[in-house]
């Protein structure tokens, strides 16, 4: 017998059984199609979190002063600790794993006005990095530059309710605003984003000035000392040594301000890595349990193929016997139910996976909730159910072609498919 006369034979008795073979089918199909459609979405919500997370800052640290709960060097605990002007310029030497240290000063509810309206907003002052570390992409004009910086000049990067509040729908760039009465020059507006996290308000809802004109202008107020900062954003030159900057940040904060870098309530951190990490574990996790399901739903889909292939060796009984007696070999018989079983189970997969790609096309055409980026179908996923698959086939094949092989054709012979 020839290979094609045995995918002939196959194909034929296939045809000859559609309802058993379309449902057996129907069981594996909708096993590949849990597998892609689950982890797609454990996939969609990691990587929504993701962009959701990159919005408010990506891979940054957030240094906040404390109070420090441990003595050291003759210092009580309960001090209250403030990080001073210049303390970004002192670490820098200190931390050789961090890329930035970038100051921070706000002042919140300042007035600021337009010749056309008015509001109260929250004021921001640091250095051009920080456009990149807080993620503030400009829609018009540009962000300030460190020329501006060093310069101290008076110049404003406003969030974009900001503009729609000063200036509704005229121009914004170029014109003059006065920030606490002092004139200060729109140089750019913000894009609008989507940020559900904050340390002090949304940035769509800020005006962004240089690090030396806040320091200059709208320092601390009492009782805070004037020359002191609200926080330190930090970022490590890589994920890799991620930890070890913020350890460099500690240690150097702790020798300048006099306290204990082991001390957590001095130097309070929030670490946006730490989340997001926490954030991917969970997400894995789902991921994981989901695709488990699925391939749960794969090898019972599987079983079922094994089964209808036990009682097709029995209803062709009388059919091997007679190949065998006219010659048919073991290997023969053996192939024909490896060829069979592979046929419904890999074209099952494939109609599976083309109907779950599918789908997977059209949800992402949809408006999608803030945590969920979609159905990720990605081809690490494909591969695997290929290689399921291929396991399915083998295992459901294996007793019944066996089974088969090993029958006896006399006895076959006078075998009676109803007795």
């Amino acid at each position: 017998m020839t290979f094609r006369d045995l995918i002939t034979d196959t194909v034929g008795t296939l045809l000859a059984h559609k309802l058993r073979a379309g449902l057996t089918m129907f069981g594996l199909m909708w096993g590949v199609v849990s597998i892609t459609l689950m982890t797609g979405a454990g996939d969609g919500f990691r990587e929504g979190q993701r962009r959701v997370a990159e919005q408010f800052g990506e891979n940054i640290i957030i240094v906040f002063p404390g109070r420090t709960s441990l003595q050291v060097g003759g210092e009580r605990a309960g001090r209250r600790v403030m990080w001073s002007i210049r303390d970004h310029l002192l670490l820098g030497p200190q931390c050789p794993a961090c890329e930035f240290i970038m100051p921070e000063l706000t002042r919140g509810a300042v007035a600021v006005r337009s010749d056309y309206n008015a509001g109260s907003f929250l004021v921001s002052g640091s250095q051009p990095p920080y456009q990149k570390m807080r993620h503030l992409p400009a829609a018009e004009g540009r962000f300030f530059s460190w020329e501006d910086d060093h310069q101290g000049r008076r110049v404003a990067f406003l969030g974009s309710d900001v503009r729609k509040q000063l200036f509704s729908k005229r121009d914004a760039v170029g014109r003059t605003i006065t920030v606490s009465g002092i004139p200060y020059q729109v140089i750019g507006v913000m894009e609008t984003k989507e940020q559900d996290s904050s340390y002090d308000g949304r940035d769509v809802n800020k005006v962004f000035v240089p690090y030396g004109a806040m320091i200059r202008d709208l320092p601390q107020p009492p009782p805070y000392p004037s020359q002191t900062i609200d926080q330190l954003i930090v970022r490590a030159k890589s994920l890799d040594v991620h930890e070890e900057c913020l350890a460099q940040v500690r240690r150097g904060l702790g020798r300048i301000h006099n306290f204990d870098p082991e001390d957590k309530e001095a130097a309070m951190v929030w670490d946006t890595v730490k989340e997001a990490r926490a954030f991917a574990t969970m997400a894995d996790g789902m991921k994981y349990f989901l695709g488990a399901m699925g391939v749960v739903t794969l090898l019972l889909g599987g079983i079922g193929t094994m089964n209808v292939m036990l009682v097709a060796v029995r209803e062709r009984t009388r059919e091997i016997g007679l190949r065998k007696a006219v010659g048919a070999t073991r290997r023969e018989i053996l192939m024909m139910f490896f060829l069979e079983t592979s046929i419904i189970v890999f074209f099952s997969g494939a109609v599976g996976m083309a109907f779950a790609h599918t789908v997977c096309h059209f949800v992402n055409k949809l408006p999608m909730p803030q945590y969920f980026a979609g159905l990720w179908a990605t081809w690490q996923v494909g591969a695997a159910c290929v290689g399921l698959l291929g396991m399915v086939a083998f295992l459901s094949a294996l007793y019944p072609a066996q089974r088969a092989a090993s029958i006896d054709p006399i006895e076959a012979l006078r075998f009676e498919a109803g007795g």
